[in-house]
């Protein structure tokens, strides 16, 4: 099983370069207090990484403090080892759909931007149809590396899953009452979302790209939403064996029938493609968190 895991190509390992310790902020505190204090602390992060010769680090830091013409916008902020960020796309104080985006394996401050493209793609995609739509890109957690033994157990997503939990119990709290929210998980990120309780307000968990989530079916799952599953045709991940043994693997496939997820239209996508624009996949996600009710603009 581990061979089938490791094909790919891993991220270079993060440099442990210094930053301050995240921003300290009151439970009440409102989003635009949050992006202002997490944008100081990116800030600071730079800073201590160009003075401590990790120049590299510290252009990334920096080309993470703006969403295109405008400044980014951080729930939180960790620039210490391979960092932590939640970032939001779109204006939450009035979107009605939300999609939280939780990534998988090498996710990290320094490959950041490929997360943040998809995010971003998503977000496009989303208010084509409906405007009042926000994404958040939740890389909340540290994840594993692609070439490694934590790529291949829970531990890590259990550890994340205590994390995520109470970021979505807390969401309510910064969108409007009765907003919809939907939770998308790639990759190992499918695993920690598979761990994590959702309470009411998801109404939708879609898996894609998953190695499996440890459960034997998707009412295992600790969530009502409804549970989808996808996987594109390219995708290298569909040569893992879907087996658990000693807790290593993560066992039955999301989308074999037998799982119990509602199975999406994910196209040719490749392990890294499903948020690309113009995929197949990209518009199934997009309908997932959208719903019936979001009629379609002709």
């Amino acid at each position: 099983m581990a061979a089938a895991v490791v094909v790919p190509v891993s991220a270079a390992a993060s440099p442990r370069v210094p930053a301050p310790a995240p921003a300290v902020l009151a439970g009440s505190a409102g989003p635009q207090e949050r992006y202002a204090a997490n944008l100081a602390n990116l800030a600071e992060s730079a800073r201590m990484a160009e003075e401590a010769g990790r120049s590299e680090r510290a252009a990334k830091l920096r080309e993470m403090a703006r969403d295109g013409a405008a400044e980014a916008r951080f729930l939180s902020f960790d620039g210490r080892g391979r960092g932590r960020a939640i970032e939001v796309f779109g204006d939450l104080g009035t979107a009605d759909r939300i999609a939280v985006l939780v990534p998988g394996s090498d996710t990290t401050l320094d490959t950041y931007r490929r997360f943040r493209d998809g995010a971003l793609s998503l977000q496009r995609r989303l208010t084509r149809e409906h405007p009042r739509s926000a994404v958040i890109a939740w890389l909340g957690y540290d994840t594993p590396g692609t070439v490694s033994t934590t790529v291949l157990t829970a531990d890590r997503a259990d550890r994340a899953a205590a994390e995520l939990g109470p970021f979505l119990a807390g969401l309510p709290a910064l969108a409007p009452a009765g907003a919809r929210v939907s939770l998308l998980c790639h990759s190992y990120g499918s695993v920690v979302c598979a761990r994590t309780a959702t309470g009411p307000g998801v109404t939708d968990v879609a898996l894609f790209g998953s190695p499996g989530t440890g459960a034997d079916s998707a009412a295992g799952l600790p969530t009502r939403a409804r549970v989808w599953a996808g996987r594109g045709s390219e995708d290298w991940i569909g040569g893992v064996p879907h087996v658990r043994l000693g807790g290593v693997g993560f066992g039955t496939d999301p989308v074999d029938p037998a799982f119990g997820a509602r199975v999406f239209a994910a196209g040719t996508a490749g392990h890294s493609d499903y948020l690309k624009p113009g995929t197949t996949s990209l518009d199934s996600l997009a309908r997932i968190v959208l719903g019936p009710e979001v009629v379609p603009h002709v």
